[in-house]
């Protein structure tokens, strides 16, 4: 299976990271990338707005329930998945608003656990980094050669 690129967008909407692994994408200035994180952003944020409320539970036994210590497990998310006939893009954002785009074929499998291990390296090679700055593009050598030898025994 094949993962064509990476796109690492800030809370901001700001395109922080972007990485192509495999070409097949079409090639696109540094003007598009930026206008697609910034369009991609609005969009999540919209579709965030757009999900339903969750149920309200109406037996005073179910209100119990409902609020186990799990805190997230009804919030809202955005866009998660786009799908098309040639790829797939999927959508992980994390708790601080950072969003990881990651564009595959339609048929990669284990895209949850592949997003999970992006984030692990992520939070390995640049948030414990003392000269990144947060919301700064991302110039990390270890993070590039930790992706390329995970992406690389993927495809």
């Amino acid at each position: 299976m094949v993962v064509f690129a990476l796109f690492i967008i800030s809370k901001a909407g700001g395109l922080i990271y972007n990485r192509e692994f495999h070409t097949g994408m079409n090639k696109l200035s540094s003007n598009d990338l930026l206008m697609l994180a910034g369009s991609f952003h609005g969009m999540h944020a919209i579709t965030k707005q757009l999900c339903p409320a969750p149920p309200t539970p109406t037996n005073p036994a179910s209100t119990a329930a409902a609020l186990a210590p799990s805190p997230f497990s009804n919030r809202p998310s955005g866009l998660e998945v786009l799908e098309s006939s040639h790829f797939r893009m999927q959508c992980f954002q994390t708790l601080t608003g950072t969003k990881f785009l990651l564009f595959t074929e339609p048929q990669q499998p284990n895209i949850d656990s592949m997003m999970r291990k992006i984030y692990e390296l992520y939070s390995d090679f640049v948030m414990k980094n003392p000269f990144y700055t947060v919301e700064m593009p991302i110039r990390c050598e270890k993070f590039d050669r930790g992706l390329d030898g995970f992406v690389k025994v993927r495809g």
